[in-house]
This record gives C-alpha cells, sequence and structure tokens, in this order.
C-alpha cells in the first residue's frame, strides 16, 4: 500500500475519545438522525476532492444520513468498534468472499449505526460482490465504490474539517439564538413576536397550538395561511414525521405546543431553535396568567379581521377554524356593544329566542377603543340566545352569515349601526337597510361627496359656534314625523328644538318634512359617521 495510507490493526480506532458502544439500532432508528444539525451526511463527504479523486459510484442505501466521524479499518470485527454516524473507509482487506459472511457483516455495521461504506476497489475485490451490495440494499446502508486508489488519511482530514466546522457554526447559532429569545424574555415581547421571529430563524411556518389542538397564534412564512392551517385540528394529532414539535411547559404545567413546518436546513437544527421560543413562551404565560392565550387568540383575530390583515377570505376561514371558532355549516353572528368594558356572557347564553336549547355556542371577543366586538358561532338554524343580545345594550347585532364573506361583510355594517345605538336599546341590521347600504358604500367616493356636500353649512357652523346641528338633525332623521320624540332625543326644550330645526332647514335650503329630503340627509349621516 502506499506509505501515505494509515495502516490501522484491527483493534484500534481513529476516532478519538471514544464512548461506550451505543446500543444496536435499527434502520428505522437510524433514519430519525436524518438531518442531525452540523452534521455533514454522507452525501456532503462524497464531494470532497480527495473523494472525488477516486470517482464514486453509490450503489445502494441513502447518502442523506449524517456523518460524525470517520473511521478507516480493513478489519471484518469492525463493527464492534463504533459509536454509530460513522463514514468506513476500506480496502475490504480482511473482509470475508462468502455471501453469508458479508451479509453478516452488513447487518453487524448497520446495527452498529454505520452512517455509510466506501469501499476501494483493487485491493481485496476487483469488483463489488453482488451479496454485498444486496445486503447493503436490504439494510438501507450506503455503499460507495472507489475505482482509483485514494489517500485516505486526505479523506479524513477533509471530512473531518467540514465536521468540525459545521460543529462550530451550530455552537454560533446555538448563542445567537439564546441571546435573541432571552433578550425577548427581559423584554416581555408578545406571544406574537416570539413565534413570528421563530419562523424568520428557521425560515418555516411556526404553530402555537394549545391544549385543545387550537391555534393561539400561526405564522406562515411566506406561505399562504390557507396552506398551513386549513384542517389543523385533525393535522396536529396526526403530525407528518418532517414536522417539528416541542411542548410549551414550566414548573409541571403544560400548555400547548410549538410546531414548525419543514423548511430549509438549519445549522443548530429545528428542534434547538423550537426549545429556545418555547422557553421564552413559558416564561410569558407564567407572567400573564390563565386566560393569556384565550385572550390573545380572539384578539389578534378579530384584530386581523378589523383591520382586513388577510390576503383571501380562504385565509381568514381557516384561520378561524384552526383558532376552534367554527364557521362552516354554521350560523355567524357579529355583535357590537358601545357600552365599555364589561365580560361577555356568552359561555352562559345556551338558549336561543325561542327557548331551545343551543348546546355548542362558540364566540371571540376583544375590546377595540370603546366598543366591544363579539363574534359568535352556532349551529346551523339556531339564533342568538336572548342573554347574550341583552348584554349588548347599547348596541348593535347582524344577521345570521352562513359563510366567512358574509361575516366579514357584517362587521363594518354593524359597527357604525352600534354607534347610533341609545342607551337601552340594541340596534338589529335587519331593522336599518339604510345603515346597512350606508356601510356598504362607506369605500365609494361618491358617497363621501354626497355627505360633504349636504352637511358641510352645519358642519361649518358648529365648528364656528360649538354648535349642535348635527346632534339635532340626528334625532330628527332618527324619528321622522315625531317631533316630540326628535327634541327628547336631542335633549331640548320643545322651542329650542324648533329654533335649531328653522336654522338647520335655513342653512340648508331644503325642507326637512320631505321624504326625499330626509332620506338624503340621512344617508350623508349615516356616511359622516358621529
Amino acid at each position: 500500500m502506499p506509505a501515505d495510507r494509515l495502516d490501522f490493526p484491527a483493534d484500534r480506532t481513529d476516532r478519538p475519545n471514544r464512548s461506550p458502544r451505543a446500543p444496536d439500532r435499527s434502520l428505522s432508528e437510524r433514519s430519525e438522525t436524518k438531518g442531525d444539525p452540523g452534521l455533514p451526511t454522507v452525501a456532503d463527504a462524497l464531494v470532497v476532492a480527495s473523494l472525488q479523486a477516486g470517482i464514486p459510484e453509490v450503489l445502494a442505501g441513502s447518502v442523506e444520513v449524517p456523518v460524525r466521524w470517520v473511521h478507516v479499518s480493513d478489519s471484518e470485527r469492525v463493527a464492534a468498534l463504533l459509536d454509530g454516524g460513522e463514514l468506513l473507509l476500506t480496502t475490504g482487506a480482511g473482509w470475508p468472499g462468502a455471501a453469508d459472511a458479508l451479509t453478516r457483516l452488513v447487518d453487524e455495521l448497520a446495527d452498529a449505526g454505520l452512517a455509510g461504506i466506501v469501499l476501494e476497489l483493487g485491493t481485496r475485490f476487483a469488483v463489488v460482490p453482488p451479496p454485498l451490495v444486496a445486503a447493503c440494499r436490504a439494510r438501507d446502508l450506503a455503499l460507495v465504490t472507489l475505482d482509483r486508489e485514494v489517500k485516505f488519511v486526505a479523506v479524513t482530514e477533509e471530512v473531518h474539517r467540514r465536521i468540525i466546522a459545521g460543529q462550530v457554526e451550530a455552537l454560533q447559532e446555538r448563542q445567537r439564538l439564546h441571546e435573541l429569545f432571552t433578550g425577548l424574555s427581559l423584554r416581555g415581547a408578545p406571544v406574537e413576536v416570539v413565534v413570528r421571529e421563530t419562523a424568520r430563524a428557521l425560515r418555516a411556518p411556526v404553530v402555537l397550538e394549545d391544549l385543545a389542538h387550537e391555534v393561539v397564534v400561526a405564522d406562515p412564512f411566506d406561505l399562504a395561511e390557507a396552506e398551513v392551517l386549513d384542517g389543523w385540528p385533525g393535522r396536529s394529532r396526526r403530525l407528518p414525521p418532517e414536522w417539528t414539535r416541542v411542548p410549551v411547559a414550566a414548573r409541571g404545567t403544560r400548555w400547548g405546543e410549538l410546531i414548525a413546518l419543514p423548511g430549509p436546513p438549519h445549522p443548530a437544527g429545528p428542534a434547538t431553535v423550537l426549545e429556545q421560543a418555547a422557553t421564552a413562551l413559558a416564561l410569558s404565560r407564567l407572567a400573564d396568567g390563565e386566560g393569556a392565550w384565550a385572550r390573545l387568540r380572539a384578539e389578534g383575530l378579530i384584530a386581523a379581521l378589523l383591520g382586513e390583515r388577510y390576503v383571501t377570505v380562504a385565509d381568514v376561514e381557516a384561520r378561524l377554524e384552526a383558532s376552534g371558532f367554527p364557521v362552516r355549516g354554521r350560523a355567524l353572528y357579529v355583535a357590537v356593544s358601545t357600552a365599555g368594558v364589561s365580560g361577555p356572557r356568552a359561555a352562559e347564553a345556551n338558549a336561543d329566542a325561542d327557548g331551545r336549547t343551543v348546546a355548542d355556542v362558540r364566540t371571540l371577543t376583544a375590546e377595540v377603543g370603546s366598543e366591544r366586538i363579539l363574534l359568535v358561532s352556532l349551529p346551523a338554524g339556531a339564533r342568538l340566545p336572548d342573554p347574550l343580545v341583552a348584554d349588548l345594550d347599547p348596541g348593535a347585532v347582524s344577521d345570521p352569515a352562513a359563510t366567512t364573506a358574509e361575516l366579514l361583510a357584517a362587521i363594518p355594517v354593524v359597527r357604525r349601526l352600534a354607534r347610533q345605538a341609545a342607551p337601552g336599546s340594541v340596534l338589529r341590521v335587519a331593522d336599518r337597510p339604510l345603515a346597512r347600504l350606508a356601510a356598504e358604500l362607506s369605500g365609494d367616493h361618491r358617497l363621501q361627496e354626497h355627505s360633504a356636500r349636504l352637511l358641510a353649512p352645519l358642519i361649518r357652523h358648529d365648528d364656528a359656534t360649538d354648535g349642535d346641528l348635527l346632534r339635532v338633525l340626528r334625532a330628527v332623521v332618527a324619528h321622522p314625523g315625531n317631533r316630540t320624540a326628535a327634541a327628547t332625543a336631542s335633549h331640548l326644550s320643545r322651542s329650542v328644538f324648533y329654533q335649531r330645526l328653522a336654522l338647520i332647514a335655513d342653512l340648508l335650503g331644503a325642507d326637512l318634512d320631505d321624504g326625499e329630503t330626509l332620506s338624503a340627509l340621512h344617508l350623508a349621516l349615516l356616511a359622516h359617521g358621529r
């Protein structure tokens, strides 16, 4: 053999600080180590210059298995010297030639967790024995042949250099992740920020779910939300093997799981990233207390709906369903209260307007400024429970929606109507067709121009005198044909009310007893808002 080749005795291993031999592992157990962070695979090792000089050819097995070390030996008893994950460089000089003996050797190497065999032809075997190829294929053990002689010491140096460089990179990345998530924890970063940074680190979608497998926060990264979340409650119980999940827990209490979908390779490995993020989430959960995730889920969803922070209706539908708010085949309602913060009694509302029991009432609620927004999902055909409606006072409620698109369209209508509700009243969209029309046309510049043109004299007067003409006009259109009720709603005496009425008519040059004029003014007021 050439002088550069190391002639190892059969009882010597080139791997330093060898730990006790690992127990035998089957193919399935070895496969679980695929993609270990910081380690090159057999395929990566084959591209080093010293091995390429031997014209490598893969004859059997997977080359995507990580390589932890390179071992050089020609002994048939080499399996006893392996820890698992080694790439074996050999000429096969001490190997048997019988088929059953070669099969037994391959079984021993596979059971020891060998990553792969690189066999240099020409010393022991001129051609590869077919039983060797068959045995490696049966155990999915990588078998690579070299047609030309190579320097095994050069191969060892190159592959080990890659291994060490990968491990250094992994250590550096772990430190960076530790600093990132520790900083987020110390600053009290919101849960959604932690999940977003986790997705950015992995360049893959990340989902935080609770113990009921309902999504708390999700960051789809560069995928559509519908692509990630559609069908989530069932999917999370049967995760594909390429997905990674870690628990979010602390002090013996488990709140949920953090799950990453497949993404590009990460130096530290996806499990390490998720573990760091899960620690930050657990600390946040301890600080926020009970119910924090439920509030976060509801507030995040409602904020996304109000701000139209979604791409398609399918994305919204998938997100709602995955969060435990069913929308498919359900009766959906939007309700808005302007009474300020007061806990909704939706959980207690289990009887509809006809007194029938409603067994499956699902709600999402959030405070937005002075409004309390409530989304309700009921079984198809069920009506909104009376206790829930009464709790809205003052406020407004939509008609039942059968689809997510109808639910989204109802939100601005109900919010606008709720602002018109007087104390002691809950307005229904079905009873306010003009308000619905104004809300549906709110984005049309022609409606805004109509409102500005009609109301401009009154707005200028009120701004200059700190007046109340707009408030009086609202009372008039709210009580057409009943000036007594309108005066009462204006909180003015009848004489002062009629003075204001005459001034409004003069400024507008309009007949306030004309039904068409009142309708036009009513629409202008609805477009103008409060």
